[in-house]
């Protein structure tokens, strides 16, 4: 028997602790790998390790609340796929409210708990094109993920498989795959090894939203429209939400 979705408010609570507790473990574990090693190498891996489980540990504990979003860039593509079942986008402006908020929020508790003062505005750079085009690659590759497990109807995969392409796309991606408007604006009040200068958020955005829309367009592409999944003789996306 499905259960009914919890009511808003403790929906946008979840969105809200979930986005600032993954945005505390990117950032601190950031600063604490900049104190313990030089290398930068060294530093990556132990950020991306720390990200990936923290983020699958959140969507498993999360995602029966509210969906485990904590990304705007998910949210709005979630919205648009299920716009024609939910009939409106009434929580959408909620959840990234919340989403900013609690990323802000857990930047500035990462400051915090390592003793810096929190509220510090990044100052590194991020602003040339080859950045851009990573993020937006990483993005589209997160949107394309989340859609897809929707449409085959494995839902429960999200905590390995988000996490596990975040893991990845820090690796293979240019940018370091933020892939989420809400942890860039959070990332930038902390200047540290994960930081990005609020000039270089804006870019960063637009290439984020500029991949939700071509991850969009390729899952179309390999599942099909919820108006071609009905049609006859075409495979039937359930729905996983």
């Amino acid at each position: 028997m499905r259960m009914s979705p919890p009511a808003l408010p403790r929906r946008v609570a979840a969105e809200f602790i979930g986005t600032g507790a993954l945005v505390a473990v990117i950032v601190g574990s950031g600063i604490r790998a900049d104190s313990l090693s030089q290398d930068i190498g060294v530093r990556l891996l132990a950020n991306a390790a720390a990200s990936a489980v923290g983020l699958g540990l959140l969507i498993a504990l999360i995602g029966p609340l509210s969906g485990a979003h904590f990304n705007p860039v998910v949210t709005l593509s979630e919205w648009w796929s299920r716009r024609h079942e939910d009939g409106g986008g009434r929580d959408v402006l909620a959840y990234i409210g919340a989403q900013l908020a609690g990323a802000v929020a857990g930047a500035l508790l990462a400051e915090a708990m390592f003793g810096r003062a929190p509220g510090a505005w990044a100052t590194e750079s991020r602003t040339a094109l080859h950045l851009l085009l990573g993020e937006a690659v990483a993005t589209a590759g997160l949107v394309l993920v989340v859609q897809g497990l929707r449409h085959i109807g494995r839902p429960a995969l999200a905590p390995v498989a988000v996490a596990g392409y975040i893991g990845a796309a820090i690796w293979f991606t240019s940018s370091g795959s933020f892939a989420n408007p809400a942890a860039t604006v959070g990332r930038a009040f902390s200047d540290s090894f994960t930081g990005i200068a609020p000039a270089s958020v804006p870019a960063f955005a637009a290439a984020q939203l500029l991949g939700m829309l071509l991850g969009m367009v390729l899952a179309g592409v390999l599942y099909g429209t919820p108006r071609t999944a009905g049609e006859p003789n075409a495979p039937r996306a359930r729905r996983t939400g």
